[in-house]
């Protein structure tokens, strides 16, 4: 008996064991595929089924309202010329003699400019750089630094490069004028940030300098260290200088504690912490204020404040800050990879002056133009640019999985994966459409209509696929490739083909970013890495914004597409056709002629007309994107040059050598 009744336990434990296994052989979430079809079909057609949608996120977060729409044309036509505007007033008012631009430093900065700013004044109009007086990020990065003695600033540069490579950092030595390599980085980035100083090192003074060799920045400091640092810099060091009445215009020549024997002293200890692969959400959020979204105790209550930068119902951006800016919205915690898992990532806690080509807007490194650009990694070649007319009428993206690292199904987590997601997503769409009734009064903002659409009915307009899945361990490389058609290798030059072009985050920065601006296609920018041009490039005026949350990004590129039907997308079922939005040989078919009681224009014909109502001339959108292409190709053309970069970074190095100078109180250019 005792034997019979062992075996049909032993009986029981095999088969659920059995049942165990089958339920673990599909990756978490997803479905099993469909019958599968040929590449040819998979590229143009394997989307899944709306059943087979996963989850992107782990949790969902609440938000405010956007801001109400004004009245009158559509949100964008409000956006673009707002931009507009503003940036030609920044423009009209740059300083124009070296008088000027001291009056205006000391004007927005309650100091005088640094010891040598006369030179710099020189070196930027010899180079015919533009924006002589707009160097706001510069200010902002480098006044915590003046709540800390010159000395420790020094002493933590030397800190951080003699534990050697294990810091991830590059160190370089300016000593008699001239720049060295000691140690760390990429052969390139050695070269092209040597040369890159190359043309005003030998008006900086004897300093170490520490650049960060990864994507990812590098120093976040808690919120109430970081208010001290500011109390003490605005109240006490920086008005000490600004007292001064008598300054010298130079710096201290050697400092006591630099080597000049070509190398930096061994340290044992680092206050650096390496933990690639791991979630860093609690410690990018800990330099946010208390009060802000992402300091929230209760997970449960917080939310995604997007009044500070979304427009009208679909959320289009009208504060670029404030949709960067980490502290208002939580909800990247789980929906960008660099939160969720960085690819590489060592931190230090403690102000510490670490150089990064790009940063969170939580983090204190100090930004400055990357030696991937002034090297020209991405080039850029007019002669594979076709022109406007000759290109595709579609948004394009390739790429890979960067932007973290995926590992027990985290790439539902991380933002390329969502963007591509949601882009193609067989599910619905939000766009504008004209109201019936729009009211007569120009104060209100109901003259337009929220309308939800398949967002298949617009597939055409968007060819947005990754070409090729990395960053992962292999289950979750192979659990990607099957949830999404993954496209043929693309060459750069491929997106020039088409007059809308997508550029978004990966590790960090995207370097294709100035090569995209400078050809003839618009640019779409869908972003959180702030860089050292932040003031300098404008959305709507040289790129398009997309949101976080992107409720708006189909919207985006059906006005300035015009890939759309008749206001609810349906037309031959291709959201390409109805205005003529066929391709045919990289070109528009000719429009069609309506019959009676047919119409053409979209849901946004609307969007058209002329720049202040945009309520009737459907030719708007084109017209505008191709109007906004040439103005971001032109201004990229002179402000993005080798000449540009050297001059901001000749700048930032000026006012860093004044930071860390033991007489920074009696030192500077009094004009």
């Amino acid at each position: 008996m005792r034997n019979r009744q062992v075996g049909v336990l032993g009986v029981i434990v095999f088969l659920i064991f059995c049942f165990y296994s089958i339920s673990r052989t599909s990756p978490v979430g997803l479905r099993p595929l469909p019958k599968q079809e040929s590449k040819a079909q998979g590229a143009a057609n394997n989307q899944p089924d709306p059943s087979e949608i996963i989850a992107f996120t782990s949790k969902k977060f609440a938000s405010t309202k956007p801001k109400p729409a004004p009245g009158g044309g559509h949100p964008i036509v409000h956006l673009v010329t707002d931009a507009e505007r503003e940036f030609e007033e920044v423009k009209g008012r740059q300083s124009r003699t070296l008088r000027d631009a001291v009056a205006e430093y000391r004007r927005r900065y309650g100091l005088p400019p640094p010891p040598h700013f006369d030179k710099w004044w020189e070196f930027a109009k010899s180079k015919n750089v533009l924006l002589v007086d707009e160097f706001d990020t510069i200010h902002e990065l480098l006044t915590p630094f003046w709540g800390l003695k010159p000395a420790t600033i020094r002493a933590r540069v030397r800190e951080a490069l003699g534990f050697g490579l294990d810091n991830q950092l590059m160190g370089v030595q300016v000593r008699n004028g001239t720049a060295t390599h000691i140690f760390g980085g990429f052969e390139w980035l050695q070269t092209a940030l040597i040369d890159m100083m190359g043309s005003f090192v030998g008006f900086l003074p004897d300093m170490d300098l520490a650049f960060n060799v990864n994507d990812e920045p590098r120093v976040v400091v808690p919120h109430d260290d970081m208010v001290r640092l500011m109390r003490i810099a605005q109240t006490v060091a920086m008005p000490t200088v600004n007292a001064k009445r008598a300054l010298r215009n130079g710096f201290t020549e050697k400092h006591a504690d630099l080597n000049y024997d070509g190398r930096f002293d061994e340290v044992k200890q680092t206050r650096f912490n390496l933990f690639a692969h791991q979630a860093v959400w609690t410690h990018s959020r800990m330099s946010c204020p208390p009060d802000s979204p992402a300091r929230i105790l209760e997970e449960d209550d917080q939310y995604d404040d997007i009044e500070k930068y979304a427009l009208s119902n679909l959320g289009f951006v009208y504060n670029w800050t404030a949709m960067s800016d980490i502290c208002l919205s939580p909800s990247l915690s789980s929906t960008y990879g660099f939160f969720e898992r960085p690819n590489a990532y060592g931190v230090v806690h403690d102000l510490v002056p670490i150089f990064s080509q790009s940063k969170i807007s939580s983090y204190a490194d100090i930004i400055y133009p990357s030696p991937w650009y002034w090297a020209d990694k991405v080039p850029y070649s007019e002669d594979v640019d076709p022109a406007w007319d000759s290109k595709l009428d579609r948004l394009y993206w390739r790429g890979s999985t960067t932007g973290g690292f995926s590992r027990n199904g985290g790439w539902r987590r991380q933002h390329r994966q969502r963007f591509v997601q949601k882009i193609n997503a067989p599910d619905q769409a939000k766009i504008l459409t004209p109201s019936p009734n729009p009211p007569s009064t120009a104060d209100t903002n109901n003259n337009w209509t929220t309308l939800e659409v398949p967002r298949g009915n617009f597939k055409s307009l968007i060819d947005v696929h990754f070409s090729h899945i990395g960053q992962c361990d292999q289950g979750d490389c192979d659990a990607q490739r099957a949830f999404f058609s993954v496209a043929e290798y693309a060459k750069q030059e491929d997106a020039f083909q088409y007059k809308h072009v997508l550029d978004m985050d990966g590790n960090a920065f995207s370097g294709r970013f100035y090569a995209l601006l400078r050809s003839r296609s618009l640019v779409y920018k869908w972003a959180i890495f702030r860089e050292w041009h932040y003031e300098w490039l404008r959305p709507w005026v040289h790129f398009v914004p997309l949101s976080l949350h992107g409720e708006e990004w189909l919207e985006v590129v059906r006005v300035f597409g015009w890939g759309g039907g008749n206001g609810n997308g349906s037309n031959g079922g291709s959201g390409g056709g109805g205005e003529g939005g066929q391709e045919e040989g990289g070109k528009r078919k000719k429009k069609k002629v309506a019959a009676r009681g047919e119409t053409h224009g979209d849901g946004a014909n609307a969007n058209a007309g002329s720049r202040g109502n945009a309520n009737h001339n459907d030719d708007w959108g084109r017209k505008e994107a191709e109007r906004l292409a040439v103005q971001g190709r032109e201004w990229a053309g002179k402000v993005l040059r080798n000449e540009d970069l050297e001059a901001w970074f000749f700048r930032l190095l000026l006012e860093y050598a004044r930071v860390i100078d033991d007489d920074r109180e009696n030192i500077g250019y009094s004009g």
